[in-house]
């Protein structure tokens, strides 16, 4: 593409390539941190735990969050998107045909614990589909107590309104998880 004739165009590109490179970064640094900070005997109590259906690296939930933490020192520039980007690239598969990692799926529910404030109404669709794909209750409830209420609680009131109706589809919706999800925030939120 020519800077010359499109150089807004151009500038960008380079910002989402800038944004991509820095969760690709992030996600590395994340995962490695993770495996680094991992013991067999806590991979196996999780995979036991779990019954197999999530891969572990046995690292300690204080590892985990440490990673974290880390992560967001080293990766100051985290926006909304790039936030919800690297979240989403920890909660699946570390690469294609692998099982998705516990540990990786926690960092995910911590980063958006920790970045609460960037959090949208919009993003209750990546939510939900956390909440649908989390196999353990070790996952969907730190997803709903630390990511869900606050966010909700957190919205004005227009937004609260647009989360209603998503709240109302989950209430309808088979997934017995996105039910009693709807039923918590729904008690949570009125107390």
């Amino acid at each position: 593409m020519d800077p010359v004739l499109h150089p807004a165009r151009l500038s960008g590109t380079r910002t989402m390539t800038a944004a991509a490179d820095t969760v690709a970064a992030a996600a590395e640094f994340i995962d490695r941190t993770l495996q680094n900070e991992g013991a067999w005997y806590r991979a196996d109590d999780v995979g036991h735990r779990l019954g197999g259906v999530l891969a572990s690296y046995g690292s300690s939930v204080g590892a985990v969050r440490g990673t974290v933490r880390d992560a967001l020192r080293k990766f100051k520039d985290l926006d909304h998107d790039g936030t919800v980007m690297l979240a989403s690239a920890l909660w699946g598969q570390p690469k294609p045909g692998a099982r998705p990692v516990f540990e990786r799926r926690l960092a995910a529910v911590v980063l958006m614990q920790s970045n609460i404030r960037l959090l949208r109404h919009s993003d209750l669709t990546r939510l939900e589909g956390f909440l649908r794909s989390a196999q353990a209750r070790e996952l969907a409830a730190p997803l709903l107590a630390d990511v869900l209420v606050p966010l909700l609680a957190g919205l004005g009131e227009r937004e609260r309104q647009r989360a209603d109706v998503v709240l109302a589809r989950w209430r309808d919706d088979p997934d017995p998880q996105l039910q009693a999800a709807a039923d918590t925030l729904g008690k949570d939120l009125t107390l």
